[in-house]
């Protein structure tokens, strides 16, 4: 058994208290939608409960560990490796992790969610270092198979669909071929 340090108490707490104000403000817009069969609040109580599930699962971690920093874990240790800033060419990758979200974003209007989310995968995964291209394209599209399956069968949500010819025909295709999927159950 492990000693629950008074930060994870606080934290803990402080997460809690979080859940407990946003579920209680969910009821204010509480109304049925009619695609939607949980209605309005049904996904943010659903974050909200797997807030409340990750702060119990941390107190239940320390009280059977403690809230020491464990040194075999990525980034949990005591002592940070430093970024080191020696290069013009360190400012650029950073520089370039940066802007990737900013021009994915920007690109959703015209590009649309179904083509620029590959490349925006791409470019994050090279950005962070992968060269291995069998399994940056490996890991792209099962990414993107996992995304449209959740956006658009489990969620039904819409996603922007581009305005530029190619890219709007490549979005009409998918939101088709989705129709015909649900139309056969």
């Amino acid at each position: 058994m492990g000693k629950i340090s008074k930060p994870t108490i606080i934290e803990a707490f402080f997460w809690i208290v979080i859940a407990g104000i946003f579920f209680t403000y969910t009821f204010t817009f509480n109304q049925p939608i009619e695609i939607y069969k949980f209605g309005a609040t049904g996904w943010p109580r659903v974050i909200l409960l797997l807030i409340l599930f990750v702060a119990f699962g941390n107190l239940y971690y320390s009280l059977r560990h403690g809230s020491k920093a464990q040194q075999d874990r990525v980034g949990m240790g005591d002592d940070t490796d430093e970024v080191a800033y020696d290069s013009f060419g360190a400012y650029l990758k950073t520089g370039f992790i940066l802007i990737i979200p900013f021009l994915y974003a920007l690109s959703l209007k015209p590009i649309g969610f179904y083509c620029a989310t590959p490349v925006f995968i791409v470019l994050v995964m090279f950005a962070w270092g992968e060269r291995r291209w069998k399994f940056i394209l490996g890991s792209t599209l099962f990414i993107y198979i996992l995304l449209l399956f959740l956006f658009m069968l489990v969620l039904n949500a819409p996603l922007p669909q581009g305005n530029i010819s190619p890219f709007y025909d490549v979005s009409a295709f998918l939101l088709k071929m989705k129709t015909q999927f649900d139309q056969l159950f």
